[in-house]
């Protein structure tokens, strides 16, 4: 496999974590960063700091626009539900037990 056949097969496997993320709206954030320690919030962020390093320009709300398929404001007003007590007490624990 060639280095840009490699990055081809990347782009589409992020395109699709994108699409499936979207497709699953009832999953919230704080969801994923419980069970995998990573969310939508990450992803946009890791995307603007790829840009970064290539020298591209894309500020925060434009990487979230990028992964959530829509302003940020408008998803959580749409999808984003309270934390429950629970996924709270989850990520309370998990934040404890992170090595510093």
């Amino acid at each position: 496999m060639t280095k840009d056949q490699q990055t081809e097969l990347e782009a589409a496997a992020f395109r699709h974590l994108l699409q499936h993320l979207d497709s699953r709206k009832d999953v919230q954030n704080i969801d994923l960063m419980n069970l995998a320690g990573f969310c939508r919030n990450c992803l946009s962020k890791w995307y603007m700091a790829a840009a970064a390093e290539r020298h591209i320009e894309i500020n925060g709300d434009q990487a979230r626009e990028i992964v959530y398929g829509m302003p940020y404001d408008e998803w959580k007003e749409k999808y984003q539900l309270p934390a429950t007590s629970e996924q709270l007490a989850i990520m309370e624990q998990q934040q404890k037990s992170k090595p510093s």
